[in-house]
């Protein structure tokens, strides 16, 4: 599986970008998609105004800092917001260019057709061989080749594209490397993964998701309130036979609105994408990343992604008078034509058990193959017949030994094998039951673990298996989910995510196969794999490049990073506009109210250093908490309770505390250069 690279923030290649980024920003059509700095923009306006055109007794000096201030908050906002999108630039350009040069032989009225890919359409038929580069996205409907998708997953090693089954979709961009095949385009130009992924990476189709919506509006309100508290603060000072500065009035609401919060909410949403995309996953919308932070229930197919996937024969079960070394030979025989792993591995064990040399059938041996509706395989030597196969099918098969005492022997140790969370494969000589084949399904490596860890923050597992409930059981047990369904067919899936969502659960769920479409689909969080099908790709709202089933744990992960980081940095956000005001809070009013002296706890020099120093901290916060934004607050699998806990103590009490002493140092500086 790929792992997100992690590329340093500060390189002059994502910095030089990003500063002329910023300055673009800074045009109102832009800068409006963010009201709090664009009303920190347009007070930093008034104040440049007023330093021209004022009359008041503050001197120049101080409002001309005031105005390089308010201005800086307002570029390290729009700073954060260029750097964020910047970190996909160069991997946009690189997919457009491998998009530009695309070329297909389309073929047309028996024959074919050089043309761009840009004149493809959905339905066109394309001849692709070796060495080419598959022109649009598509399904192959003839042939088999080996293709290496290492632009589009980073991956080295080739996959292998067929017609038919959940393996046929092709991806524009990737090279075939062996073999020729002919590939039904299933979109239009525009529509393809590679220009969605193009325009994912760049930020221009990103859509504010509910989460971000509803902070933004409580931004904005909390900026009106502000904005209309401060306005009335001049009728009450002239009450108190006084007056305030524009200028001062300005620095207090913008110490005032939540700005720390708003200069980074877009570059959280943005870097919260950009790390999905970095770990292989695309996704078609925000909502669906922060739809995998809140998940609840997560459905994980068995096979590939709690299992290995190849069921590997562990032993043989005899039934009585059979001897072991007969059922070994028997079932060897069986399986020397069987180019399965479940084939291979019943010949390999035979050999290590019983030292059987032989490695061919005798001649003239006919091979019965495996089919979906005997669900029977073997081998006819002569007048004997060897069947292998689904222990209903074998008994099926053999009508007159189903009534005997072996049958029902066979049936108890297949029992026994399904609790185990094995498979039987019973195995039958001339209609006489030898006894069984114990296949079982290796449980993948520290997969426990990681399901203790998903239980840790909440998530309830099942797994979805077609195996018989006993096995299901088993399985279940040995790799610690929550709960399993077994005997699944589509219908089943798609049911058991309905029964959740109407309970009030958020479900996630992986899958590759067209069957897999209406699960996906009606899932919070469908996750197809790339090497699926069209049909599952559509139905999904991400699609994992690596096809890597257990990357569905890691995507939530990475979907509650997004939302910690957001709150983490709201948290501190807030806790550090309370100590903003009590550094400038009585500084503007001490003069009218002596009694606020009290409350400069920081022992600021004078009501104008506490000000600027007010200011510049407001300013400055912003590009020291740019990194965390954009790589993300770390994430420990916990409890909501705990976790909440962990965050206001840091967050909020870190939020409170590093004002305060951020402020007395710059208080402190200013004086000491005599800045005010």
């Amino acid at each position: 599986m790929t792992r997100a690279t992690t590329k340093s923030l500060f390189t002059a290649d994502l910095l030089l970008p990003a500063v002329g980024g910023a300055f673009r920003k800074l045009h109102p059509r832009a800068l409006i998609r963010n009201p709090v700095m664009f009303v920190t923009a347009c007070v930093a306006s008034l104040l440049l105004v007023l330093l021209v055109a004022g009359s008041d007794t503050l001197a120049i000096g101080f409002k001309l800092q005031l105005v390089l201030w308010l201005w800086l908050a307002v570029l390290f906002g729009t700073f954060a917001e260029a750097l964020a999108e910047g970190r996909g630039k160069a991997q946009a350009a690189s997919l457009r260019a491998t998009k530009a040069e695309l070329t297909a032989r389309r073929i047309r009225n028996g024959g074919s057709e050089q043309v761009a890919a840009s004149q493809l359409r959905a339905a066109d038929v394309v001849l692709v061989g070796t060495g080419e580069l598959i022109p649009a996205d598509g399904e192959v409907i003839e042939g088999i080749a080996s293709v290496n998708e290492a632009a589009i997953t980073g991956e080295s090693a080739p996959v292998i594209r067929e017609a038919g089954g959940d393996r046929s979709a092709v991806t524009a961009g990737t090279r075939v490397i062996s073999d020729e095949i002919k590939v039904r385009i299933t979109v239009d130009p525009g529509q393809g993964f590679l220009d969605r992924m193009i325009a994912l990476v760049e930020g221009a189709e990103r859509q504010k998701t509910p989460n971000e919506i509803a902070l933004t509006i409580l931004l904005v309100g909390l900026t009106i309130i502000f904005l209309i508290a401060v306005a009335t603060v001049p009728a009450f000072a002239t009450y108190a036979g006084g007056t305030i500065p524009v200028a001062v009035l300005a620095a207090l609401l913008i110490t005032l609105i939540p700005t720390t919060i708003a200069a980074l909410l877009s570059a959280i949403g943005i870097a919260g994408m950009d790390r999905l995309v970095r770990f292989n996953v695309l996704a078609k919308s925000g909502r669906a990343v922060e739809a995998a932070g809140d998940i609840d229930v997560l459905l994980l197919d068995k096979t590939g992604t709690i299992t290995i996937g190849d069921r590997q024969a562990a032993e043989f079960r005899t039934v009585s008078g059979i001897g072991s070394e007969e059922l070994a030979e028997t079932a060897l025989l069986a399986s020397l034509a069987d180019e399965t792993p479940e084939g291979r591995s019943i010949v390999l064990l035979a050999r290590e058990r019983f030292g059987i040399a032989r490695n061919r059938l005798p001649d003239g041996a006919e091979v019965i193959p495996f089919t979906a509706q005997t669900r029977l395989s073997g081998v006819r030597i002569g007048d004997t017949l060897i069947q292998k196969g689904a222990v209903d099918s074998v008994l099926k098969a053999n009508p007159a030994a189903a009534q005997s005492a072996a049958a029902t022997e066979l049936r108890r140790i297949t029992v026994e094998i399904a609790r185990a969370g094995g498979t039987p494969l019973a195995v039958a000589k001339d209609g006489r039951l030898l006894g069984a084949i114990l296949l079982k399904d290796v449980v993948k490596a520290g997969i426990r673990e990681r399901f203790g860890a998903l239980r840790a923050m909440g998530i309830r597992t099942v797994m979805i298996t077609g195996d018989n409930p006993l096995t299901a059981a088993a399985i279940a047990a040995e790799a610690g989910v929550d709960d399993f369904l077994a005997q699944a067919t589509p219908e089943d899936k798609l049911a058991l995510i309905r029964t959740e969502q109407q309970e009030g659960r958020l479900v996630a769920m992986c899958g590759d196969g067209t069957n897999d479409a209406p699960a996906l689909a009606q899932a919070d969080v469908g996750v197809a794999m790339n090497t699926g099908t069209q049909a599952a790709r559509e139905a999904g709202n991400m699609v994992d490049l690596d096809s890597d089933p257990t990357k569905l744990i890691e995507v939530v992960g990475l979907g509650k990073q997004l939302l910690m980081t957001r709150g983490a940095l709201t948290t501190f956000s807030v806790a550090n506009d309370v100590a903003k005001y009590f550094a400038i809070i009585p500084a503007m009013f001490v003069t009218l109210y002596p009694g606020l002296g009290l409350f400069n706890v920081m022992g600021l020099a004078t009501p104008e250093s506490a000000i600027l120093s007010a200011i510049i901290f407001n300013a400055l916060i912003i590009p020291l908490l740019v990194p965390l934004a954009l790589k993300g607050v770390a994430y420990t699998p916990m409890g909501a309770g705990p976790l909440l806990a962990r965050n206001l103590a840091l967050y909020g009490l870190g939020g409170l505390v590093a004002p305060f002493a951020g402020i007395k140092i710059i208080d402190l500086a200013v004086n000491g250069l005599g800045l005010a």
